[in-house]
């Protein structure tokens, strides 16, 4: 039996890193010992480190450059050589592939998600522990058995640390001892370039409509702070919003919103209204009640945090095709509504 730890790679965004956390619980289950990871974004060891299953991260900053020109590239194949090869899944496609056997994990080693088959209408979450209790070739006999699947859920667990920093970012804020209802108005693809409105940007939901369900988010928690949350290029999409809401106790964070601070204020939170982003499958994660809108992906599979979080998906047509612009302000607020009524 192998004493070697395993190795995840998967660089993918905040919310596929979310949805990782299964794959890890079900190989730390399964195996006992945590997964070193490969991943992408100086946000996931924030969001990873630290976590039941999780061992040491190794961010590779670029897959897309030549090898010769990258510098963290040839970072992760020394890095691969000096640890050793042992039994390995990957949840990418593309470069990563090759970096591997440069650092040594030869292809019998490797449980590779592209060779794993498609279940239809299957959550990735799901998917994931599938590929977890996959053993690579050479590794035959040689691992623990398959183990009982989880549930089927992402989780994330928030240390004392980690409270005791949003603590004191809501003392700044003066948003101590209030309740906190979150949205999410924006995600990567509304904050790249000036035209929000683009054909790519399928999550762009008008902040006429956001407008519409702040005031009646107000009109129900007229004592909750409505806190607008993002990263820094979005602060300025959540005041165009909150002039338009025109209603007190609004907050927007996106310009301090560290991802130490945003995982416990999502725990701390009594509800999140979002687009389809990865704030929305950590919320879900950290059992916070949440309204999700899709744009033209499959709520089946991506539903925020898996198939057993408190969540409610909501999405709309155009023309007969799945388009975020039909769904309309009313169907949010009644599903907030269902949502935070259940909570209670």
């Amino acid at each position: 039996m192998t004493q070697q730890r395993p190795l995840v790679m998967r660089c993918g965004a905040f919310g596929d890193m979310v949805l990782l956390t299964a794959l890890l619980r079900q190989l730390h289950a399964r195996l006992g010992m945590p997964a070193d990871i490969i991943a992408s974004g100086s946000w996931s060891v924030p969001l990873l480190g630290g976590q039941p299953g999780v061992g040491e991260i190794f961010i590779l900053r670029s897959r897309k450059s030549a090898y010769w020109a990258s510098r963290s590239q040839q970072h992760l194949v020394r890095w691969l050589k000096a640890r050793g090869a042992g039994p390995t899944w990957y949840c990418d496609s593309g470069a990563g592939r090759e970096l591997l056997r440069r650092g040594g994990i030869a292809d019998d080693f490797v449980c590779e998600d592209q060779s794993l088959a498609r279940i239809p209408g299957e959550h990735f979450v799901d998917r994931w522990i599938r590929l977890a209790n996959s053993t690579p070739p050479a590794f035959v006999g040689k691992l623990p058995a398959t183990q009982a699947r989880i549930e089927s859920r992402a989780v994330i667990s928030i240390d004392a640390a980690a409270r005791s920093e949003l603590e004191h970012w809501l003392a700044r804020r003066r948003l101590s001892n209030r309740e906190l209802v979150l949205l999410q108005t924006g995600n990567k693809r509304t904050m790249r370039g000036w035209l929000h409105t683009r054909a790519t940007n399928t999550k762009y939901w008008p902040p006429e409509r956001w407008a519409e369900v702040v005031r009646a988010l107000r009109a129900a928690r007229p004592e909750a702070a409505l806190v607008l949350m993002g990263v820094p290029r979005e602060f300025a999409l959540n005041a165009q919003i909150m002039r338009r809401a025109r209603v007190p106790g609004l907050h927007n964070v996106a310009d301090d919103l560290p991802v130490r601070v945003l995982l416990p204020l999502l725990e701390r939170a009594t509800s999140l209204v979002s687009v389809d982003t990865g704030p929305a499958h950590a919320a879900a994660a950290l059992n916070c009640p949440t309204v999700a809108l899709f744009g033209n992906s499959d709520p089946l599979l991506y539903r925020p945090g898996g198939v057993t979080t408190p969540a409610i998906t909501l999405v709309g047509e155009i023309d007969g095709r799945r388009n975020i612009l039909g769904i309309q302000p009313a169907a949010v607020i009644a599903a907030w509504r269902e949502l935070t009524a259940r909570a209670r």
